[in-house]
């Protein structure tokens, strides 16, 4: 007996280091090329997570959107066939309702303006509107300006979108904002859009200058309308599920590498603007600015007003405006 007990505390003991190095694995989602500010910043949240919990997890980004579209990677997350991702707000706020708001066209002036309420007690809430739905925010990526862009036809006034088909994400607002501007929107994956711009199914999309210039759309699109007609944050979400999975001690780790993941991609992301913009003037785009916002923000006045309509979101837009 007293042999029996102890082979087995010498297999035990044998099995402690094993054991202590259990390793837990998270799959992580972009639909970014690596080498995107994106996908650099989500490569350096797995180093620090890994780094701060001891090696305890992992994080495995796939990134290239290799395990499906982003409407159909924020459907996984909830489900836990993912663990983490970086999702645009657009179709994250078809989960979540309550942040719509934050997906308005004009609405925030520029990054800094829309990081100063994200960053503080505004952010807050919409972290917890978020985590309701099922997702919890480690860090506010920079999802940038968005311009439209066409194949055939350079927009240069409020007018020039009458009939055209311009595709947008699967999100509301982006679809009604389309509609009041006198277009048709049309929802497409986002690797359909370049061959859908070269077989003429859509005439125009929408989206910011280096996914424009990364995915090759500035190949078939060489008409850019600088409208920043939004600017919106994107955000690195981590499952609910995942989440209550964790001990105290290793949610502060996630959340000092996603915090730190956030600052590092803002900073990227500057820096990549100024060199798309560069590179698809080489390559023969034609920029026209948008000087006069007074008609394009006029044709947004129902949209807007639908928001207003509701006390906690009218609070949110005036605290928004009036900084």
């Amino acid at each position: 007996m007293k042999r029996h007990l102890s082979s087995l505390l010498l297999a035990l003991t044998a099995a402690l280091p094993s054991l202590a190095c259990a390793q837990t694995e998270l799959r992580a989602w972009n639909i970014h090329p690596d080498g995107y500010p994106v996908s650099q910043a989500m490569e350096a949240f797995a180093q620090n997570v890994e780094r701060l919990t001891g090696g305890r997890y992992k994080v495995k980004v796939h990134s290239n959107g290799v395990l499906g579209d982003q409407p159909k990677a924020v459907q996984m997350l909830k489900q836990g066939d993912i663990d983490l991702a970086e999702f645009s707000l657009g179709p994250l706020a078809e989960a979540a309702p309550g942040t719509k708001v934050l997906t308005l066209p004009f609405l925030f002036r520029d990054a800094e303006h829309m990081f100063r309420q994200l960053d503080g007690k505004l952010g807050e809430q919409f972290v917890t509107k978020l985590k309701t739905a099922g997702y919890v925010v480690l860090g506010w990526y920079d999802g940038g300006a968005r311009h439209f862009y066409c194949a055939n036809k350079q927009i240069r006034q409020a007018g020039d979108f009458q009939g055209l088909r311009i595709r947008v994400q699967q999100s509301e607002t982006a679809m009604e904002m389309v509609k009041l501007l006198g277009a048709t929107p049309v929802a497409l994956p986002y690797k359909e859009v370049q061959d859908a711009l070269r077989s003429g199914r859509i005439d125009c999309a929408e989206n910011n200058l280096p996914s424009y210039e990364s995915a090759g759309h500035m190949g078939v699109a060489k008409h850019m309308y600088l409208s920043s007609h939004t600017v919106s944050p994107e955000a690195l979400v981590i499952s609910t599920a995942a989440w209550e999975r964790m001990s105290d001690s290793d949610r502060n780790h996630f959340m000092t590498a996603g915090k730190q993941s956030a600052q590092t991609m803002r900073q990227l992301w500057k820096a990549r603007v100024e060199q798309a913009r560069v590179n698809a003037a080489k390559q023969g785009t034609e920029f026209a600015v948008m000087r006069d916002y007074g008609p394009m923000v006029a044709k947004m006045r129902s949209l807007h007003d639908k928001y207003f309509q509701d006390p906690v979101t009218r609070q949110e837009l005036f605290t928004i405006l009036s900084q």
